[in-house]
């Protein structure tokens, strides 16, 4: 979502007195109330099959179709994909307008869908679609907005545990996938040669990612202070906003140290590097291993000792973080 962003960002630029609503998971609510620049709305959808996101509610998708019509929506745009599934939504909005991708090599409904840009990174595919539907695009950086609250939730955060945010790295181990994940054992050999070098650390993660943050914390072997399941969206991006660097997964965690302006080293297990890399890959250093089974269709990798893990060495991941704090000289090739 936050990848779309930019997109809608400029949607509300070119109609600044438009109603949009977001047409999403029922979980979507808090995005629409922390974005409320860019969105007024959810319409809170149902699910449909071939959508892993939720298992369809059968039963809600009558009343889905009724407050879409009642909406009355003058256009609706799909930015879920490249349409193979989602544009079988677009008919129940009943919008006078629709807009948004088709698969490469079929044929667009109307002139206002696209051709889902492949070539593109996953920020740049939306706004490709804004600018192919006229409306200028002005910038394609991520955002968070922050609330008085997320400010109050970091500060007390960091008075609880001591933490001074120009010396401190986050290190945050999770992915939602086990195929996304360099292992906590890696993560640790990182955290001790920071811990060295005079910083402190913390590890961050939701509540369901806490094996994965504990096992980071019990393999340190050096102090540092665990946050899992201790933030909001919100207090997490204050928290990153305010620290020196984040060394994580190709996950949302890198989305948000991008929002943030914070800079990060990034461990890229499977993921597709082009699509979802930051697109400012000075202040965001991707470290990734290339395979021929890259991009990664698994949940979990198939294949012993998940080499396109295992072959990114933590003494790498640690100077490129040393670097980015500061440390020593870049190397150029």
């Amino acid at each position: 979502m936050l990848c779309a962003m930019p997109a809608l960002r400029a949607l509300r630029r070119a109609a600044p007195a438009a109603h949009i609503t977001l047409v999403g998971l029922p979980g979507a609510a808090s995005i629409v109330q922390r974005f409320h620049g860019e969105l007024d709305a959810l319409l809170p959808f149902p699910g449909l099959p071939g959508m892993p996101e939720q298992a369809p509610d059968a039963d809600g998708w009558g009343e889905f179709t009724r407050r879409a019509r009642a909406a009355r929506f003058d256009l609706a745009i799909q930015l879920h994909g490249d349409g193979r599934i989602t544009n079988r939504v677009l008919p129940a909005l009943a919008a006078r307008r629709t807009a948004g991708f088709v698969p490469q090599g079929t044929s667009p409904p109307s002139p206002d869908f696209l051709a889902w840009p492949d070539e593109l990174p996953e920020v740049l595919r939306y706004t490709a679609l804004m600018e192919h539907l006229g409306i200028a695009v002005a910038d394609t950086g991520l955002h968070i907005p922050l609330e008085p609250e997320d400010t109050a939730e970091c500060d007390a955060l960091l008075e609880t545990c001591g933490l001074t945010p120009s010396r401190t790295v986050l290190l945050h181990p999770g992915a939602r996938l086990a195929s996304r994940r360099w292992a906590p054992a890696r993560f640790a050999a990182v955290g001790r040669r920071l811990a060295r070098a005079g910083y402190q650390l913390a590890i961050t993660g939701s509540p369901d990612e806490a094996l994965i943050t504990g096992e980071l914390k019990h393999r340190l072997g050096v102090p540092a202070h665990d946050l899992t399941g201790r933030t909001s969206l919100g207090g997490l991006a204050a928290l990153v906003q305010r620290c020196a660097l984040v060394v994580c997964n190709d996950t949302g965690m890198s989305h948000v140290a991008a929002a943030m302006r914070t800079p990060s080293v990034v461990i890229a297990s499977g993921s597709d590097v082009h699509r979802w890399a930051p697109l400012d890959r000075q202040r965001h250093r991707v470290l990734w291993h290339d395979l021929p089974c890259r991009p990664c269709a698994h949940a979990a990798c198939p294949y012993p000792g998940h080499p396109c893990a295992s072959a990114v060495d933590p003494g790498t991941v640690a100077h490129a973080a040393l670097l980015q704090l500061g440390h020593g000289e870049r190397r150029h090739a």
